[in-house]
């Protein structure tokens, strides 16, 4: 007789793996009860698409490359903002600060992963106590952690403790009242003001003969600039330990078997909730510099129940990180946007030159907060810990402000939706909701004007999408022929605001945005330009939909 057991096939690469998996987005098929419409990859519509890409995509890397060309007639005004490059005899754009930092420390911090992860290895298989549960590491992770802000921050270490210590104390003080999430929002808001205010404080400024003090900084002084991260870490725990006296043990939950939701939301005994755990958790190593966000629940349920991350994930996740590196190399050693852009450098140049230096500067800008998300993240799953995943989708895979959100800072976002969000009333007050979330992430950010119109034009241009999903639900209408025209021409305007918004608040500020939008708006070349770009970006979005109806086919559900 033949064996009728049912083996499964093993798992094939396909379309829908260019973006980042993320378990709690899986479903299977069979229990989603509406069929999704018939693939439309192979029709003459979406042929006529893959022509339109063919022929506009090399021209979208072309331009930027012959504008960083020497014999461009602006290189001049540029070319003392290059670096000696490695990659072909060309020089690098290694201008921008923020990520120049993280490739020249690229690799000390790679021996640092490695040193890391070899002794914690060895500890785990020399001493191992519970094979069930890693909370015995604990005390390590705090020493480890201990030696990596003393070697990056010097004395600093005091006054982070200090506060860090306020902040535990408060939690503790208060316990299940109400005052204690009030405490720690004034307390927390209190010390960011403070902090960009005094620039990190100095020790003679507290006291004159603890002058010496300042003397020993360490590697990075400016410890206050990372303290956005840690400030986040302060109020996550703080109000678990608050929600953790309203919570009820539910019999039907199997502790073994938690979801991603569940070691967020599913409290811990309230002696786990200690001063050791909370440092430990707060200056957890593999993400303190730059995240991804955890929560404390989640962060403490990962050692009670450590997740099986296979070898074949990490290795996968290794080659991942390295694409994503070697393509940033690439674009920064053959476009020079961020040096022709810091210089103002585009006298003469065309509409649709103009367009491309912006567009690559957000490319740029993408690919730069990638990169640290996806090497301390490969530095926790080293460590069997399993962090939120940022940026789950590519920046040009992205068509709603909302779904841009979710996908862009994942991991922020998951905070911001639990500890700000869902307390003031979630969609009962969305447009409100959104304002001030949008207005508290730009001042977190930094405390400057740009970033706040940032918030407020992310905020402002959300109301279109939620006024059309309200008007035309696609519940309703979703079966219509028309349905995914009109939604694509709605994202075409989605995807214009979210550029202007994202280039004010991280590119070129509101000084610089008016002089893009009168270059495309004010001459007869750029509307010109500017139809060709919305007939480009209505094909884009057209191949956008289809990729999510390729995920849904394949039971995968994400909310971007």
């Amino acid at each position: 007789m033949p064996d009728l057991t049912h083996k499964p096939q093993p798992r094939t690469l396909g379309l829908t793996d260019i973006t980042v998996g993320i378990p709690s987005s899986l479903r299977n098929p069979k229990t989603v009860k509406e069929p999704r419409p018939t693939a439309l990859w192979n029709t003459l519509e979406f042929k006529l698409y893959y022509v339109a890409c063919v022929v506009v995509i090399p021209l979208m890397v072309w331009i930027p490359v012959s504008l960083s060309n020497p014999s461009h007639p602006n290189f001049q005004m540029f070319k003392s903002k290059l670096s000696e490059g490695w990659l072909f005899g060309r020089q690098i754009d290694n201008s921008d600060g923020q990520y120049r930092h993280f490739r020249n420390n690229l690799p000390i911090l790679t021996y640092a992963m490695i040193a890391y992860t070899v002794i914690k290895f060895l500890r785990v298989h020399a001493f191992k106590v519970d094979p069930y549960s890693n909370i015995y590491l604990i005390p390590i992770n705090l020493a480890f952690s201990i030696i990596m802000v003393l070697a990056l921050h010097g004395t600093s270490i005091l006054k982070i403790l200090a506060i860090l210590t306020i902040n535990y104390l408060i939690a503790r003080t208060c316990k299940g009242s109400k005052v204690g999430p009030v405490l720690t929002w004034i307390f927390n808001g209190g010390i960011l003001f403070l902090n960009s205010t005094y620039q990190g404080y100095q020790f003679n400024t507290i006291n004159p003969a603890l002058a010496f003090l300042d003397k020993y900084q360490g590697i990075d002084p400016r410890w206050d600039i990372r303290f956005n991260i840690t400030m986040l870490k302060l109020v996550s725990f703080n109000m678990d330990y608050y929600w953790s006296f309203q919570h009820v043990d539910n019999p039907e939950v199997d502790i073994n078997k938690l979801s991603d939701k569940q070691r967020t939301t599913i409290s811990h005994p309230q002696d786990l909730y200690s001063y050791m755990n909370y440092i430990s958790y707060v200056l957890y190593v593999p993400l303190f510099i730059a995240g991804p966000i955890m929560t404390f629940n989640d962060f403490i349920w990962q050692h009670r129940r450590p997740k099986d991350i296979t070898q074949v994930t990490v290795i996968r996740y290794i080659i991942r990180f390295l694409i994503s590196w070697f393509t940033m190399e690439l674009v920064l050693h053959f476009m020079y946007v961020v040096a022709i852009k810091d210089r103002k450098a585009w006298m003469g140049d065309s509409p649709a030159q103009i367009s491309m230096i912006g567009f690559w500067n957000l490319i740029i800008v993408w690919l730069k907060l990638l990169l640290p998300w996806r090497f301390f993240r490969l530095w926790a799953l080293l460590d069997s810990i399993d962090p939120p995943e940022n940026m789950v989708r590519c920046m040009v895979n992205n068509y709603s402000p909302l779904g841009f959100w979710r996908s862009w800072h994942r991991s922020y976002n998951l905070w911001i939706t639990r500890y700000i969000y869902i307390p003031l009333g979630g969609a009962k007050h969305v447009f409100l909701n959104t304002l001030l979330v949008f207005s508290f992430v730009a001042l977190w950010h930094d405390l400057t004007f740009r970033l706040l119109a940032w918030g407020w034009l992310v905020s402002l241009f959300v109301i279109p999408e939620l006024a059309v999903r309200y008007l035309l639900p696609a519940s309703q209408y979703g079966k219509k022929a028309w349905y995914r025209h009109a939604c694509a021409v709605g994202a075409v305007l989605n995807i214009l605001l979210m550029m202007i918004a994202n280039l004010v608040g991280f590119v070129i500020g509101t000084d610089g945005i008016k002089f893009f939008v009168a270059r495309l708006f004010g001459t007869v070349e750029g509307l010109q330009f500017l139809v060709f770009a919305c007939c480009c970006i209505f094909v884009a979005v057209q191949l956008m939909f289809e990729y999510r109806e390729e995920e849904m086919r394949r039971g995968i559900y994400h909310r971007c």
